[in-house]
Order: structure tokens, then C-alpha cells, then sequence
């Protein structure tokens, strides 16, 4: 999971750039980075940490240009700490090219053999963005036969790149002098959406500004409209002046949006495929209710409490349906980074409690239910039980709106390892003794599906990390053993 954003403008785009970040730092915390296109010239700051410390003055300042993109990275590929490895990556053959990813390639050990013996391209890290940045400088390099470049040609070379490529990508990139390109992959994993406004506030200036990003907060904050979600397979490409170029790339595009999405990832007020996450998570609380009326003694539980932020607006509709009281309990320090993300076991144990801080008046003497969007390793929700228990809770009953977590994610979140994952060969009631909770209620598969995709044209969600069925079809037992053996979390 990572954030992206790329705009073409009339005017110079590294501080809208910024902002745009600043709103995506969700979605990412180990490294950020900024390109911009100034008539040609690449101008690039690449930086450890978070937005709002990473970028100094001087480096803003020398982003010069109207046409740029942006990153924010968590790591699945590669290693957190490498300077090296944070985007953009740049490749100087065709024209000069910059590209940003959110996701996760699966066939990287084949294009790493493809890109050396085939296409003799040298590659200088472990990250799969520098795959990816590779095979779309050699499909665009072998349509080339002059110094021109028209959309007929990028659109060819992302047609070949589908062909290659397997996994879950969205990506924009930047080619040097010629445009902004974004595509995303055959079956639409990983958010991007499109986002349209006048340039009518310069001087005469009259053209179109785009901006594409992965989640449509970043658009309506910006003042751009939501035009619509970049398609499966499709391909957008921007030329310097603003002209826009559309075209599906893709033989058999499929729309099949990862689900932890709606869980998890994204910012509540986002859309995805239509799809409202606020209005997704208020649905999941309702699905949530039915489990835990059919599972638990409601007269064993006095207050619903969320654990902030995601979870809070399954909690709060979850409470108001089975009619039992809402209480804020626990107290979140907003300058601590999101710990399921934060890379290695150890640094995550230790954040969940420099990041969360209960209030024992709301805990003591009550049997709390207390509801968070997931459970991937148990490391948060142990301490948090520990926690309520500490500040004098009675009985703890522990819901999470998302199924049990047993098989890992390979399209984009770092869960490589079935070993890391409390679900993973253990029943419920085994699960909720590693967490030291009177009762345990997970999300049932279907009612997740249904409550997200309710009332849009989504018909499809890629779940492989609840059911183990991995939507691009070339995940085998095989694969997961290589990813488990090396890749780390």
C-alpha cells in the first residue's frame, strides 16, 4: 500500500504536490518523494520519513514545473529503511522516464530474468517499482521510431506491460517533456481516480488541469471534480498543454477492488468504484450487529467501544442497532504513525500503547465490547485487551469488522507470512485465548462482500487474504512459499 498523485497544471505544481501528500500519509510513512517536469528537466527530492518533516525549503524550491507527481511509501517489496528504494524511479531511455506505484508485482523473479537477458536493463535495487518503470521503458522504446511521441504509441507500450506484468499496479509516471501517464492494472486492486478543473484563475489562461490520485479526497481538497475512477486496464495519458488521452489497454479487464480498502486503508471520506468508504464501514457495523446478537448475550455487554480511527463508524452504527451504548474509551496520539504499517513486530508492539490511551472511568466495572476493523497479527488487539483489563473493564468482548485474516496478501499489503497472522490455523475460540478476550466475533466473508459492494456496480472484491483465492490466478503454493521465504514484514 502506498499513496500516488500526479497532476498536469498551468501553473507550477510542487505545492499542490505537497498538499496532495499530506493528505495521503495514510497510506504510507517510511519514505515520500516529489518529481517535476520543468520543459523537459526532471527536478526530484526522494526522502526518508514523513511529509510534513521530510521536505525543506530549498527542496521545494527547486521543483520547478507545471507537470509532477508524487509518492508516499510503505514497504512490500524491498527494504523500509533503503534511501534508494523510496520513489520515484527514473530511467533516462525513452525521453527520460519517472514512475510511482502503488501494489505488488507477482511474477517479479520472470521479469527480473526477462529485463537482464532479454532486454539487457540493469537493476540496481529490489524494488518491484523499478521493474515496473523498466518494462514500460522498453514497450515504449520498441514503438519509437522518431523523436515524436503521440498517445497511440503509450498506449501500445502499457498494452504490452498488461502483458508482462502480473500483480496489482496503479501507476502514474512521467515522461521527460512530453506528458503525465497513469494506468492501472487489469483488474482495477489498487485505487486511482481522475480528477478535472479550469485553469480560468491565470491571466489568459483557458485549459483543463488533471490530477490523479488514489484516493478522491485528494481531488475534492484540491478543488478538482471527480471525473471517475481510472478502469481496469485503462490508460490515461496528458499531454504538457492539457490535452487528456483515454484509452483501455487491457484484453480482459475485470473490476475486482481489494477489500482491505473499505476495511482499512483508505481515508473515510474517499470513494472508490463508486463506492463510499464512510457509508461502507456504517454497513459492515450493521453485518457486525447480526453476528454479534446470534454469538454473544447482549446482556454481557453495558458500552460498544471503537478503537480510533478506522473502526469507528462500524462501532457506532453496530451500537445503535443492537441499542447498547456508545462510549469513547480509548484516546489515540495523533503523532504516532498507524501500527499496522510500521515496519518489523517489535516496533509495532511498542507503538500501540504510546499510541492508544484508555479512559478507565469508561472501563471500570462494565463488560466492554470493543470493535476495531481487523485483526491481522493480534499484536495491537493483545495490548488492547491487556489495556481494557488494566483500566478496570469486568469482561471483554473483542468484534472485529473484517473476517479472520489467514493467508497472506501479495497485491499490495505486507502480510508475506501465514506464520505472522494470529488467524492462520487456529479457530476462533483458540484465537481469543492469544488475545485474552472473554468472547471473540469476527465479520463473516459474505457479509463483508455484500456490505461493501450494496448498492453499486462493484459485483467482485479481491478478499485472497480472508479466503485464499488470489484473483490474478497465478499465485500457487509455490509462490506463497518464495514470497514467505523472502519477503519480510
Amino acid at each position: 500500500m502506498c499513496g500516488i498523485v500526479g497532476v498536469s497544471a498551468a501553473q507550477p505544481v510542487n505545492q499542490l504536490i505537497y498538499d496532495a501528500l499530506l493528505l495521503l500519509q495514510h497510506r504510507g510513512q517510511d519514505s515520500t518523494g516529489i518529481a517535476t517536469d520543468e520543459n523537459g528537466s526532471f527536478h526530484m527530492a526522494k526522502v526518508k520519513g514523513q511529509v510534513r518533516e521530510a521536505y525543506r525549503t530549498r527542496d521545494m524550491r527547486s521543483l520547478l514545473g507545471s507537470t509532477g507527481l508524487g509518492h508516499v511509501r510503505y514497504a512490500t517489496r524491498g527494504s523500509a529503511a533503503s534511501e534508494q528504494e523510496a520513489q520515484p524511479f527514473y530511467v533516462n531511455a525513452p525521453y527520460g522516464i519517472l514512475l510511482v506505484h502503488n501494489g505488488n508485482l507477482t511474477n517479479t523473479r520472470e521479469l527480473q530474468q526477462d529485463l537482464f537477458h532479454v532486454d539487457r536493463r540493469h537493476l540496481n535495487s529490489d524494488s518491484d517499482t523499478e521493474l515496473l518503470v523498466n518494462v514500460l521503458a522498453n514497450e515504449l522504446q520498441s514503438q519509437l521510431s522518431g523523436l515524436e511521441l503521440d498517445p497511440a504509441q503509450v498506449f501500445t507500450a502499457v498494452s504490452r506491460v498488461h502483458e508482462r506484468v502480473e500483480g496489482s499496479y496503479a501507476a502514474i509516471a512521467l515522461i521527460a517533456g512530453r506528458g503525465l501517464l497513469a494506468f492501472r492494472d487489469p483488474f482495477g486492486i489498487r485505487p486511482l481516480t481522475l480528477g478535472r478543473r479550469i485553469a480560468d484563475h491565470l491571466p489568459g489562461v483557458q485549459r483543463d488541469e488533471w490530477m490523479v490520485s488514489s484516493e478522491s479526497l485528494v481531488l475534492e481538497s484540491n478543488g478538482y471534480e471527480l471525473v471517475r475512477d481510472i478502469l481496469p486496464g485503462e490508460a490515461v495519458f496528458i499531454t504538457p498543454d492539457g490535452e487528456l488521452h483515454m484509452q483501455q489497454c487491457a484484453k480482459n479487464p475485470r473490476l475486482v477492488p481489494c477489500s482491505f480498502e473499505y476495511v482499512y486503508l483508505a481515508r473515510p471520506d474517499s470513494t472508490m468504484s463508486g463506492i463510499s468508504v464512510y457509508d461502507a464501514r456504517l454497513r459492515l457495523g450493521d453485518r457486525l450487529a447480526d453476528t454479534v446478537a446470534a454469538y454473544t448475550p447482549l446482556g454481557d455487554i453495558d458500552v460498544v467501544m471503537p478503537i480510533p480511527d478506522s473502526a469507528r463508524p462500524s462501532a457506532m452504527q453496530l451500537a445503535q442497532r443492537l441499542g447498547i451504548t456508545y462510549r469513547e474509551g480509548f484516546y489515540k496520539n495523533r503523532y504516532v504513525g498507524r501500527t499496522f504499517i510500521m515496519p518489523g513486530q517489535a516496533v509495532r508492539k511498542k507503538s500501540v500503547r504510546q499510541k492508544l490511551n484508555a479512559l478507565g472511568t469508561e472501563f471500570k466495572g462494565k463488560n466492554v465490547l470493543i470493535v476495531d476493523d481487523s485483526i491481522v497479527r493480534g499484536t495491537t488487539s493483545k495490548e488492547i485487551v491487556d489495556m481494557a483489563r488494566m483500566a478496570g473493564a469486568n469482561k471483554v468482548t473483542f468484534a472485529s469488522a473484517a473476517p479472520p485474516v489467514r493467508y497472506p496478501h501479495v497485491y499490495g499489503i505486507n502480510m508475506p507470512s501465514r506464520r505472522e497472522l494470529i488467524a492462520a490455523g487456529r479457530k476462533i475460540p483458540e484465537i481469543a485465548r492469544e488475545l485474552g478476550a472473554d468472547h471473540l466475533i469476527y465479520q463473516e466473508v459474505d457479509d463483508m462482500r455484500d456490505a461493501i459492494i450494496e448498492g453499486s456496480d462493484v459485483t467482485d472484491l479481491e478478499m485472497s487474504c480472508f479466503t485464499g483465492e488470489y484473483v490474478t490466478g497465478t499465485v500457487d503454493a509455490e509462490y506463497l512459499r518464495w514470497v514467505e521465504a523472502n519477503q519480510f514484514s
